[in-house]
């Protein structure tokens, strides 16, 4: 019997906390930089995107005949490597030029405690280092005897990350973020939902896409199981945004570890402005329903699908 999603989920956790553990440990980075690589990085939170990396790989791995701790260990340093560009880009979001917040995972923000000009330099390390973790052979997030991907698997691999990191991806995302400030009493239409979804779809999907396409493919996914992975993240992380909107109405700064309102103080589009809330939960569910519904078209069994009801009821 396959244990209760939040005994799994910790334990994807555990498995990313040691293996970052592992990458900080060989950074040998002055300490100047290094502490405050380390307050950003190991920080408590969801770790859901490199939890979707494992649980992705796990998903394809069982079609290919691997058991679930060599396909996660085939995909555990990308998992590494997803979760430090999402730091990085945390760190940066927090920046005055940028969301200008004094609160993230529950603690001051690396910028808060470090200053400007070191959380910066922290987002640029992190960001650097993620490819690293990836390329590298061994990777330092690897464990003594963890099985490798092959070398074309993790190429493509970088590749992905690097599409969604960058400007067509999450750069460009927060990009169109900063310029749609103060556009939250816009009529409401299909250009103003259409623009708000492909924000967020380079913003926030980006980066959930290319964590779960990344385990897919360190696992030997072919082309059909790679595409439906995609596709359920694509929904996904959708969702995942929606939610987090509504949260930010709804929720406390103490559940969700982070300054609830700031969206609406700061005059943002967001899904519950541009729909009201019980229409953006419909939306949220939907993409849920289309998410599971590509996992069945390609039989791909394991933790993916809860993963997806989990996101609807979260409270942070």
């Amino acid at each position: 019997m396959a244990p209760a999603l939040d005994v799994y989920l910790t334990e994807l956790r555990t498995e990313v906390q040691d293996a970052l553990e592992r990458v900080l440990a060989a950074l040998g980075a002055p300490p100047t930089i290094a502490a405050p690589i380390r307050y950003a990085l190991i920080a408590p939170g969801k770790r859901l995107r490199p939890c979707l990396t494992l649980a992705a790989a796990e998903s394809v791995g069982r079609a290919h005949g691997l058991n679930p701790l060599e396909a996660r260990a085939r995909a555990r340093p990308a998992a590494c490597a997803v979760e430090m560009v999402h730091t990085y880009s945390l760190v940066h979001d927090d920046l005055p030029a940028m969301d200008d917040d004094a609160l993230r995972r529950g603690r001051p923000t690396t910028h808060v405690v470090y200053g400007d000009g070191l959380a910066i330099l922290t987002g640029d390390g992190l960001l650097t280092d993620a490819f690293a973790a990836i390329a590298r052979s061994p990777s330092p997030a690897a464990a003594p005897g963890d099985p490798e991907a092959p070398p074309e698997a993790r190429l493509r691999a970088v590749d992905t990350l690097a599409a969604a990191a960058g400007s067509v991806g999450m750069v460009g995302g927060q990009a169109l973020d900063l310029a749609a400030a103060g556009t939250a009493g816009a009529e409401a239409g299909t250009t103003a939902a259409a623009a708000l979804e492909d924000m967020h779809a380079r913003k926030t999907g980006a980066l959930i896409r290319a964590a779960s396409v990344m385990g897919a493919i360190l696992a030997g996914g072919d082309d059909r199981q790679i595409a439906a992975i995609d596709a359920y993240a694509r929904d996904l992380g959708l969702a995942f945004q929606i939610v987090d909107d509504v949260l930010d109405v709804e929720g406390s700064a103490a559940d969700l570890g982070k300054t609830a309102g700031k969206d609406a103080a700061a005059g943002k589009l967001t899904f519950p402005a541009l729909h009201g809330l019980e229409t953006s939960r419909l939306m949220a569910t939907a993409c849920v329903d289309r998410a599971r519904a590509a996992l069945v078209a390609a039989d791909l069994t394991g933790r993916l699908d809860d993963i997806a009801s989990w996101s609807l009821g979260r409270t942070r």
